[in-house]
């Protein structure tokens, strides 16, 4: 099958059909002229409509300049040979000039384009008089002016289109970013639940036997630990869960508690009034992990929770008394989770591990910026 001759880019619609319509121009003054002068202006004039059609089909590539430096030879041609008046087929070049997104490009074509204007009417000026000088002044400066208009034009173009990519690329960083914040919620929310609900599973077949009814107790609060769990999971879908460290210390004590492990409380809880929602949400995630590491991994006796509010925000410290964290732990998700929401917050973390236990602290700011729920200073 013979493919199908392209006039001009489909991209471009009815466009470069429209400014056909100014060719009426120079055809009317081409009718009137005889000899070689008809010859020449003719064959000049056809290969002018082949680089106004090539400059749409090379836009953006090497040969654009060809053709746009051919155009204005033609142009020139035209002006010297024809008649003056062809110098307004600039409007043309004009154009494609404006199309130059490299700035050293586009300034030595204008100069090129301005010097190649000039010519004919400096010829000419002799047989111009000076309403035909005035006449055609304000088109001239508007042919080297409107390269600067079209340029800018498509640069903010371009802009839009690089911020519009932008907005895209951040929509995708964020959808990236809640899939990890999901994955941190689920580790961290979830985690400490089922290590709850191991704990109390373990401590009811050593009841069954010796003491049935603490058995049935134990039993049913795995039952309402579970239910729990699943309105966490359904609130954890639709939305970040947010939670208190006020709450965080008491699902704390409870998970230390079921794991006979021994915990102190040192602080006043009531300090932590003003503390951001997000902020609370964040350092109560961290708290619980921390939590659940100890009870997991551990094998601690006692533990010891301490709230301290310092001259520029809050510390929290965790810190147990037993077998401590080995190095290839340090990387793990859970501490690793803990840093990245810690980050979050401008907060830091810091740990201190050996034999005799480990001391974990991390620190926040009090006064949180706007985009963490507090107050913006």
């Amino acid at each position: 099958m013979l493919q199908r001759i392209e006039l001009f880019p489909k991209r471009y619609g009815f466009y470069p059909y429209i400014w056909l319509i100014y060719l009426a121009m120079p055809i009317y003054y081409l009718w009137d002229t005889h000899g070689y002068e008809w010859y020449i202006g003719v064959t000049t004039f056809i290969v002018f409509l082949l680089t106004y059609r090539q400059l749409y089909m090379t836009s953006g590539t090497s040969l654009f300049s060809y053709w746009l430096s051919l155009q204005m030879f033609c142009i020139l041609v035209l002006s010297l040979v024809i008649d003056p008046n062809m110098f307004f087929l600039g409007f043309f070049t004009a154009n494609f000039i404006g199309w130059y997104t490299e700035k050293h490009q586009f300034r030595v074509f204008l100069m090129i384009f301005a010097v190649v204007q000039t010519i004919p009417i400096a010829m000419n000026i002799q047989y111009l008089s000076a309403s035909q000088l005035m006449f055609l002044t304000p088109f001239y400066l508007i042919m080297l002016a409107s390269p600067f208009g079209i340029w800018s034009m498509l640069k903010r173009q371009k802009l839009e289109a690089q911020l519009d990519e932008a907005h895209q690329h951040i929509k995708e960083l964020i959808k990236r970013e809640e899939r990890m914040r999901i994955a941190r919620d689920l580790h961290d929310t979830m985690g400490h639940t089922f290590s709850l609900i191991t704990l109390k599973s373990e401590l009811v077949a050593k009841l069954i036997v010796k003491n049935p009814e603490r058995a049935i107790q134990e039993a049913r609060e795995i039952e309402r630990t579970s239910r729990a769990a699943l309105r966490e999971v359904r609130q954890l879908v639709s939305d970040m869960r947010a939670i208190s460290i006020v709450e965080a210390i008491a699902d704390a004590k409870e998970m230390l508690k079921s794991a006979d492990i021994e915990m102190q409380m040192v602080g006043e809880q009531e300090s932590l009034h003003d503390v951001p929602d997000l902020t609370q949400n964040m350092a109560s995630l961290c708290l619980i992990e921390a939590v659940t590491n100890i009870v997991k991994h551990s094998n601690a006796t006692r533990s010891v929770i301490k709230l301290e509010r310092t001259h520029d925000g809050i510390s929290i410290g965790v810190k147990d008394n037993g077998s401590g964290i080995s190095p290839d732990k340090y990387q793990g998700n859970g501490l690793k989770g803990m840093a990245e929401r810690l980050n979050l917050i401008d907060g830091s973390l810091r740990i201190s591990s050996d034999s005799g236990g480990t001391d974990l602290v991390f620190s926040f700011p009090l006064i949180a910026t706007e985009h963490q729920g507090g107050i913006r200073v």
